[in-house]
């Protein structure tokens, strides 16, 4: 495969003939998700991964998800491999991922996207408190690792990728490990919750930082809203599914049934949600509504990711959705945008949005905003 040398300012970078845009692959069976119900006091990692016949992950050689190039076909994200420049993106996640930077680069030759190493700058790995001592290695944490930082950098090819690994998924490592990330990126990506309970609201202040955005993932059982996707002090990031043609062409895009939503129990919404219009029609009586906006998260329109630290018995190519996927292609184009990202931002009129009206995961989508997708889906190459 030959590789062409192209500059971008005063970087250069080296990459590979991209794939093609991939239409969407078979589904190959059921879903599952890759990690457990957490118990009190711990999150599970949101990510779903497509079975086989034989009911472990499907895996392959060559990529069997949809690619960079039909994701940002689709929303009609920029294109240009400098997209993000200037920007930080921190993914938060539990464990260590041992080959996340070399499956990182497989990932950007296949696809044909800048380099994105130690060596160049652009990648980073530290533990929770910023150092070199990584914590054990966990299987289904390191899918998601590569998912988060993978797709961070599909969307936003230009941005630099600083991967924070908690000591456990206890939310005390977690949110030791957010506390180091807000102070070192201007987007911070979270794809990960677990249950609510009235302890998260002396946990908000780890999502509150001047001039950064925070994402977390809502969820991928539906009703009811988890933690942090609660937190008002993030964007919550719902489920949809991008449905195509036979032979490829995008169509149109839905509520996906596992999407996760739902009014907060503890948490109270934030002043830009409860002024927004269509916020009464979700009936949450003040109370913390999620999703805030949405993107593709359906294991069945799902996104192509390479591991190579094995799940299952399984490694290569696998075919990933949940809203671990939605949340830093959310971070990422917010990282594209250069703006900060909040919910007044959300609220606001700086995005323009797909209004997903077809489709329930417990909730109808409605038209405006609702609890299965938000206010819908960023759309567009601008701002």
């Amino acid at each position: 495969m030959a590789f062409v040398p192209i500059t971008v300012g005063a970087l250069i970078f080296a990459f590979s003939t991209p794939v093609a845009a991939t239409p969407p692959a078979a589904d190959f069976g059921l879903s599952h998700r890759v990690c457990s119900t957490p118990a009190a006091g711990f999150a599970a990692c949101n990510v779903k991964v497509v079975d086989g016949a034989n009911g472990v992950p499907k895996t392959s050689t060559a990529p069997i998800g949809l690619a960079p190039a039909t994701i940002k076909s689709a929303y009609g994200f920029p294109t240009s491999i400098s997209a993000g420049a200037g920007a930080t993106i921190a993914i938060v996640d539990a464990y260590d991922d041992p080959t996340a930077e070399s499956d990182l680069a497989v990932f950007s030759s296949t696809f044909g996207l800048p380099s994105c190493t130690t060596t160049n700058g652009c990648f980073q790995k530290v533990n929770q408190t910023g150092g070199s001592k990584f914590p054990k290695t966990n299987s289904g944490w390191a899918l998601e690792i590569s998912l988060d930082i993978q797709w961070a950098h599909a969307i936003a090819p230009g941005a630099k990728i600083l991967l924070v690994e908690s000591n456990s998924a206890s939310f005390s490592d977690l949110l030791t490990a957010e506390n180091f990330a807000k102070t070192h990126a201007g987007y911070v990506s979270n794809s990960w919750g677990g249950s609510e309970s009235s302890s998260e609201l002396g946990y908000d202040a780890s999502f509150a930082q001047p001039g950064v955005s925070f994402f977390v993932s809502s969820g991928d059982a539906g009703l009811p809203a988890e933690y942090p996707s609660s937190s008002p002090n993030v964007i919550s990031v719902g489920g949809t599914t991008l449905n195509f043609s036979g032979s490829g062409a995008f169509l149109s895009e839905t509520g996906w049934s596992s999407g996760g939503g739902g009014c907060s129990v503890y948490e109270s919404a934030s002043a830009a949600q409860s002024a927004y219009p269509g916020y009464t029609q979700a009936n949450c009586a003040g109370k913390r509504a999620t999703p805030d906006v949405s993107l593709d998260a359906d294991p069945a329109s799902g996104v192509s990711v390479y591991d190579t630290t094995r799940y299952q018995g399984q490694s290569g190519w696998y075919k990933v959705g949940g809203t671990s996927a939605s949340s830093p292609m959310w971070a990422a184009r917010s990282a594209v945008a250069g703006v900060v990202v909040n919910p007044s931002y959300v609220y606001g009129s700086g995005i323009s949005y797909r209004d997903i009206t077809s489709g329930n995961n417990g909730a109808p989508c409605l038209v405006g905003y609702d609890l299965c997708t938000g206010r819908g889906s960023w759309v567009g190459a601008t701002p």
